[in-house]
This record gives structure tokens, C-alpha cells and sequence, in this order.
């Protein structure tokens, strides 16, 4: 039986855990007394997970020689793994009262005290231990952790290197040591731990995704995509590895990648509120707002007296157009914390949609109040009263943009704020230069974050949606559209006239207006849904079916129906992009009004040029600008020679040289009665989202027109390459 038992320790030393097992079941079986079999056999249960198994073995063992600590102490580990932390503290106290000077005693004690939160006590139990044993690397990581507990990370990661020195074989150290060094932004310094911890544990997923991040920090992200996937191959269940990967496909710009990924940690993590914070982050970053509302609406469930997610729904459930449930969770913010400035600006961007521009106001005023050094609502104050605003906000804002240490982004905001102040009052070269530097920091920022605009790829685009919107498309979907005459698309480029045509239309009582809606993309975006495909959206064009086209349509109306319940005779969506969805729009919906806003080009790029867009990368250069126009030049060709529907071109100067005869004209167009009330659609109370919200709640002003000669000398260049009328195929607008 000795020499049984001496070859299944060598076995169990060697890390042959079953046949040790094995050799250990058949002494008992010979000496069911055998304690040293006992006990053995119950440390390596409690190395294979079985700790129940493993405190009836050792507790059999403790009771044939009550005398020997290391039962006493190893027994204290199988119920501390057991979460029965009141009786491992009492098995270590056990083991120190036969031995006091037993280290490994000390050390399991610290275990469980750490386990119940005693993490002074705790400390004080690995020092001890350390006392008796300064050489163990188990005692001094441990310290480490306990330290780094508590804070003192200096003294937590001095433990470590010890742990590490003390035996460069221990994996816990090499990766703790990893870790803190990631936490203390030392990356390159991390890396070598990281990696040595992996040699020595490679089929711990733990430190398979620590060394991931550390390459991820290096900006290595094959490799650390690599080391994600080794430790989700080792521990499929592993949330933070999920997690990481799509954080890292989402910073690529990889959105549909990264979506995989971040839902797994939710599903795997479903009461984990920084999970969903991630998901509901990468929605929006998707323009996806209600799912993102979804989202975030879990992370309050999961945190209620935390403001920030609060604010956060709110903005998706204002983005989806749901305003007083907007507005009832940025109050519910501002009872949990009345000084959030996040909220006070939010209810002064949903005061502004709204058109009460003095409470805008007033709640802009109110989140610099809680917060000066805030640059967006300092920005958004700039914005709303422009030429209004007081000379100590404007001497304020410069003084902000004067501070060296401010961030790029709040310096874009405050200068493209600057920029329409310096415009309001005149002074063209200064808000050019202003806008010019805005657009270069919020360009390069598009860069890093791999959101860059690429003139190439739009070309492709428009090449490819030109060519599958033929002639024998509309011919083969001809009969296959909705009948109904509720959608009204207005659509340009921004800042073409868009919103005033939309809040002429929302001022009739039949028209609903809906604001921009992001349902024409979805459309197109859902086409291999519907057909049951897994290819693009324009390679899918040729097997467009008539079934798909009516689901489509089907859908759209649903969307349509829920903004306002079925009242309205016609709903009008505005969004500027849907120029590039005029074909899809036509074949879902033949019988709706078309109506393109044109403004003379030059106009549209300085109002282009000079605001602060959220989603726009394409303003930022005078290149992409003038690419993106010729684009939109041959699209709207195209649509005018090809699309079987009527497009009612309005020019913006006609619009605003003779108004009542093209307000008019808009209505008849919509097949609907005239009414005086259109004339006075500035005094029409409705929500309002767009960059010109304080100009359409004024009446018709003349000032807007030929803007771009104050800007000819920075911009010539530009204006250069432009047409001077949006398309010279058309020498008069038809309404």
C-alpha cells in the first residue's frame, strides 16, 4: 500500500489527476482508514471543481488524525471554493492552533477573511505568512490583491513584481502583474507578463484575454483578436472577451461584426448594466435608436438611481421622435442628482425641438450653471441666439478656446458655435477661420475613429444603385406597390430647404410631419431579410420580388401608422438622404408625393461647411463636399429620366422670393386643399429636429440667399468646381 500510495502522488504531482485518482480510490478500497489516501484524494476533487466531494474526503481524514494542519488547512480551501467561508476560516484557525508558524495556514486564512470582505484582515494574514515565508509567491500576490482592493496600487503592484520574483513560474502573479500594469495605461510594460502567463497557463482563458487586452492597447488588434478567440475557445461563456471583441470591431467602424459580439455578453450577462451600456452604445453609434432604447431602458432596470442611463434613453427615445417620455427621463435625472448637467442640456435641446426657445434657453444656462467647464451646452447657447448672445458668453466661450489642455472635441463644438456668432454679427473671415479649424479637428477625429468619409466608396455606391435602378426593374415591379398616398418624401441635400417645405405641409390640418425618418434606408437595408438572402442590399436589386416589395411597403406603413395613430392624411419624412432612395421609394410607393428641395449649391456648402453635424462626414472637407454634390447631381439625373413617379422640384431662392405662390403650388402638388394657416408656419407648434430649428420658427427672411459671397474668398475654390444652379439639365423649377 506504501508503495501504492508513493506512485499516486508522483502521479498527482505530475498532473495525471484521474490516474492519481485512480490509485487513490484502490488504497482506500484495501484501508478505508488511510487518511493520508483521504486526504489526498479530496485535494485533487478540490483541484477537479468537486468541492463537496472534497470536504467529505478531508473532513474523513480530520477526524482519523485530528492532528495533522495541513488537513485542517486544505479543508479550509474546499470550503472556501464552496462559498462556506465562516467554516474555512475556522479550519485555518484550526490548523494555526496546532501550528502557529504554518505559513500556508496564514495564507488560506487571508483567502477566506478576503472572501468575506475583511480586507484589512486579510492583509494582515498574508504579512503574517510572509513573516514566516518571505520567498511565497502565492502570499505576496495575494497581498498584492488585497492591496489593490483597498486602493494602494503602488504597494499592490511592488507585491506582484515580488510574486513574480519569488517564482517566475506562477501564473497568477505574471498575470495580475499584467493587469494592474494595463489598469495603470503601462501597456508595453504589461505585455511580457501577460505573455508569460499565457505560456504558463495556456488553457486559462483568463490570461489568454488579459494578454488580449494588452494587445489591443498596443494597438495590435489581429493579434488581440486572436487572443479573444483563444480564451472564448477555452471559455465560450467568458463576457468579458465578448465584450471586447466588439468594443474593438465597433472602434473599427466593423458595426455589424461588433453587434455579434456585444449581444452574446448581454445574453451571457443579462443582469450586467456595462453590458448593455455597450449594446445600447453601439446601437446608436448604428443610428439604430430603438434598439438602443431598448437597451438602455436594461440598464436603468439594472441601475435606477444612476442619472447617466437615464439621460442616455432619453436621448434615444428623443431621437425616436417619443419627446414626453424623453422629457420624464431627464427629470427623473435630475431627482436622482439636480446638478447632472447632461440633463439640463438635453431639456434645453428637447425645449428648442419643441419651439420654446426661452426655456432653451434657460436650461442651457442651468447645465453650464452645474457644470462650467461643459462645452456642448455652451455651444448649444452660442447656436440658439447666434448674433443675441451676450458679449460675456461670447468674451467666455474665447477664453474656453484659449485653454491649450481643452479637448478637441468640446474645441469643435465651441467653434463651430463661434463660427455662427462671428457669422451673425458679420464677421465672415473670423467665422471662417473658426469653422475651418472646427472641421479639421472633427475630420481628423473621423479618421481615428475609422468613420473617415470616402468619396470612392459613395462613387461605387451611386454607380452600382444607377445601373440596378434600370428601366426594366420598374417595368417587372411595376403593379406590385402600395396604393396608398400617405407617405410625403421631401427630400435634397441638407440645408437645402428641407425643413421649411416640411413645416409649410405640418401647418396643414391633414399633414402630419414626422420629422427625418430613418425608415427609407431600413427599407433598403432590410431587402435581403425579406428575401431571404445574405448578400448586400444593392446586389439584391435584380431578385427584387413582387412579395418582397409589398412586405416592404407593409412595414413602412406600420412605422408610419404608430407616429401617429392612422390620423393624418398624409405624413410627411423628411429626411435629406432619401434623394439616394427615390428608386426603392417609387416602386413601394407609386401613388405618394416626391418633392426635391434645390438650393443653389454655393449656399448649401457654406451652411454645410459651418454647422456641427453628429452624422454628416462628409462636410468637414471642401473635397468631399464637392464630390458628394457631383454624386447627388447624377442620382437626382437619373431618378428624373428613369423613376416611374412624378418629382416636384421647389427651389429655395424661388421659395423665398414669392413665397404664397409656392406654398400653394407644395399643397396642390400633395393633392390637398389650400389653407391660410400654411402661410404662418412659424407660429406652428410641433417638435422640430434639424440644424436650422431656430430659422423655420421665424417667418420667410430673404438674408440666407447668396450667403456664399460672404464666404467667396476662403471657399472660391470650392464654389469653383459647382454648378451654380443644382442641375443644368433643369432651367426652372416646377413649383
Amino acid at each position: 500500500m506504501h508503495d501504492l500510495l508513493e506512485t499516486a502522488i508522483s502521479m498527482h504531482e505530475s498532473g495525471r489527476l484521474d490516474s492519481a485518482a485512480a490509485l487513490y480510490e484502490q488504497v482506500l478500497s484495501a484501508d478505508a482508514e488511510n487518511a493520508a489516501a483521504l486526504h489526498l484524494l479530496g485535494v485533487l476533487k478540490h483541484q477537479q471543481g468537486d468541492h463537496r466531494r472534497a470536504i467529505e474526503l478531508i473532513s474523513r481524514a480530520v477526524a482519523i488524525a485530528p492532528g495533522a494542519p495541513a488537513f485542517h488547512a486544505n479543508l479550509a480551501e474546499a470550503y472556501r471554493a464552496n462559498r462556506q467561508f465562516d467554516r474555512a476560516v475556522g479550519c485555518c484557525r484550526a490548523a494555526l492552533a496546532l501550528d502557529p508558524h504554518f505559513s500556508e495556514a496564514m495564507n488560506n486564512l487571508g483567502l477566506a477573511l478576503f472572501a468575506q470582505g475583511q480586507f484589512d484582515a486579510a492583509a494582515e494574514q498574508y504579512r503574517a505568512a510572509l513573516t514566516e515565508n518571505p520567498k511565497s509567491a502565492p502570499a505576496h500576490n495575494n497581498l498584492g490583491i488585497a492591496l489593490r482592493s483597498r486602493g494602494k496600487l503602488d504597494d499592490a503592484l511592488a507585491e506582484f513584481r515580488a510574486a513574480a520574483e519569488c517564482d517566475p513560474n506562477f501564473a497568477p502573479a505574471q498575470t495580475n502583474l499584467g493587469q494592474l500594469l494595463l489598469d495603470r495605461n503601462q501597456p508595453a510594460e504589461a505585455l511580457p507578463y501577460c505573455e508569460k502567463a499565457v505560456q504558463l497557463q495556456p488553457d486559462g482563458a483568463e490570461v489568454h484575454h488579459n494578454l488580449g487586452n494588452a494587445l489591443r492597447d498596443l494597438a495590435r488588434n489581429i493579434d488581440a483578436r486572436a487572443a479573444y478567440l483563444d480564451a472564448l475557445r477555452l471559455n465560450p461563456k467568458l463576457v468579458e472577451a465578448h465584450t471586447q471583441l466588439g468594443l474593438m470591431l465597433q472602434r473599427e467602424g466593423k458595426f455589424d461584426d461588433a453587434l455579434h459580439w456585444l449581444k452574446q455578453a448581454a445574453e451571457l450577462a443579462p443582469d450586467k448594466p456595462e453590458t448593455w451600456q455597450h449594446l445600447a452604445e453601439l446601437h446608436e453609434a448604428r443610428e439604430d435608436y430603438s434598439e438602443s432604447a431598448k437597451a438602455w431602458q436594461r440598464v436603468v432596470d439594472l441601475s435606477p438611481d444612476q442619472p447617466g442611463p437615464r439621460v442616455a434613453l432619453g436621448w434615444s427615445l428623443q431621437e425616436e421622435g417619443r419627446l414626453d417620455e424623453a422629457g420624464r427621463h431627464y427629470r427623473a435625472a435630475l431627482q436622482f442628482n439636480p446638478d447632472w448637467a447632461a440633463a439640463h442640456m438635453n431639456l434645453g435641446g428637447l425645449a428648442e425641438e419643441l419651439g420654446d426657445l426661452q426655456s432653451a434657453e434657460h436650461s442651457f444656462r442651468a447645465a453650464l450653471k452645474a457644470n462650467p467647464d461643459f462645452a456642448l451646452p455652451h455651444a448649444r447657447l452660442a447656436t440658439l441666439l447666434r448674433g443675441k448672445l451676450p458679449r460675456p458668453d461670447r468674451d467666455a466661450i474665447e477664453q474656453r478656446l484659449a485653454d491649450k489642455n481643452l479637448g478637441d472635441a468640446p474645441r469643435s463644438h465651441l467653434l463651430f458655435a463661434l463660427a455662427h456668432v462671428l457669422d451673425a454679427s458679420g464677421e465672415y473671415s473670423a467665422a471662417a477661420k473658426a469653422a475651418r479649424e472646427a472641421n479639421a479637428l472633427v475630420a481628423a477625429q473621423n479618421i481615428k475613429d475609422h468613420r473617415a468619409y470616402n468619396p470612392a466608396e459613395h462613387e461605387k455606391f451611386v454607380d452600382c444603385l444607377l445601373a440596378a435602378f434600370d428601366p426594366a426593374l420598374f417595368a417587372r415591379v411595376a403593379d406590385a406597390g402600395s396604393a396608398s398616398r400617405r407617405p410625403l418624401f421631401i427630400f435634397g441635400l441638407p440645408r437645402s430647404g428641407t425643413t421649411l417645405i416640411e413645416q409649410v405641409l405640418a401647418s396643414h390640418s391633414a399633414v402630419f410631419g414626422a420629422g427625418e425618418l430613418r425608415l427609407s434606408r431600413r427599407d433598403f437595408e432590410q431587402i435581403p431579410q425579406v428575401l431571404g438572402k445574405s448578400a448586400l442590399p444593392i446586389d439584391c436589386l435584380p431578385q427584387l420580388t413582387l412579395q418582397a416589395v409589398e412586405t416592404l411597403a407593409d412595414r413602412h406603413l406600420e412605422s408610419l401608422a404608430s407616429l401617429d395613430g392612422g390620423r393624418s392624411q398624409r405624413i410627411v419624412d423628411k429626411m435629406p438622404d432619401n434623394y439616394l432612395y427615390v428608386g426603392l421609394l417609387a416602386v413601394l410607393f407609386p401613388r405618394a408625393t416626391f418633392i426635391h428641395c434645390r438650393r443653389d449649391l454655393r449656399d448649401v456648402a457654406v451652411s454645410c461647411w459651418t454647422t456641427d453635424f453628429r452624422a454628416i462626414t462628409w462636410a468637414n472637407d471642401p473635397d468631399h463636399l464637392a464630390s458628394r454634390f457631383a454624386q447627388y447631381l447624377r442620382v437626382m439625373d437619373h431618378w428624373r429620366n428613369v423613376a416611374p413617379v412624378t418629382i416636384h422640384e421647389i427651389e429655395y431662392e424661388q421659395a423665398v422670393a414669392d413665397f404664397e405662390s409656392v406654398a400653394r403650388r407644395v399643397i396642390a402638388a400633395c393633392g390637398l386643399e389650400w389653407e391660410a394657416g400654411c402661410l404662418e408656419f412659424h407660429r406652428t407648434s410641433r417638435p422640430i429636429r434639424t440644424a436650422s430649428v431656430s430659422q423655420v420658427r421665424q417667418p420667410i427672411y430673404r438674408r440666407s440667399v447668396a450667403r456664399w459671397k460672404n464666404y467667396e474668398k476662403e471657399l472660391g475654390d470650392l464654389f469653383s468646381r459647382l454648378p451654380e444652379t443644382p442641375s443644368a439639365a433643369l432651367q426652372e423649377a416646377d413649383v
